[in-house]
């Protein structure tokens, strides 16, 4: 038996999209956490261009402002930038462990043929983020849809 709360959604419904929201926005934060904490490391492999380092930053900057903003919004929108980030980081950290890249215009070659803890960490947050990411943009467009659809009284 499901409880209903005063806006008709069961109180179970909407736990389990504030327990996804908060499960999506850790993975994220796990991996900018992870970022932050390599990137002095990996910036002094190449001064010039953009650089590994500065690139991890950014990283984590994006995946830090896209976890407040799924924990605080929720919405479909959320959860597409949230997918971006994540499967982009994950993309990147799988494609630049076993292909080597040559650096091509101010992005550095980041071939990194090893896996470590830090580096195993944050691919199995990205993967994580990645798929609660696409989960909650699959949910929002159904609860969406739910409330679009409903008589407004």
């Amino acid at each position: 038996m499901s409880v209903q709360s005063h806006s008709g959604r069961s109180v179970g419904v909407r736990g389990a999209g504030i327990a996804l929201r908060v499960l999506t926005a850790v993975a994220l934060f796990i991996d900018a956490g992870v970022h932050v904490h390599l990137a002095p490391g990996y910036q002094a492999g190449n001064a010039v261009g953009i650089g590994q380092g500065n690139l991890f930053l950014l990283e984590s900057a994006a995946a830090v402002l896209t976890a407040l903003y799924v924990l605080l919004r929720g919405s479909r929108a959320a959860y597409a930038a949230a997918l971006m980030v994540a499967l982009s980081a994950f993309v990147a950290v799988v494609l630049y462990r076993y292909v080597n890249i040559p650096a091509f215009g101010p992005f550095p070659a980041m071939y990194d043929p090893v896996w470590f803890f830090e580096k195993s960490l944050s691919a199995v947050a990205e993967a994580a983020g990645a798929i609660l990411a696409a989960i909650g943009f699959v949910r929002a467009g159904r609860d969406g849809t739910r409330r679009r659809s409903r008589p407004t009284p």
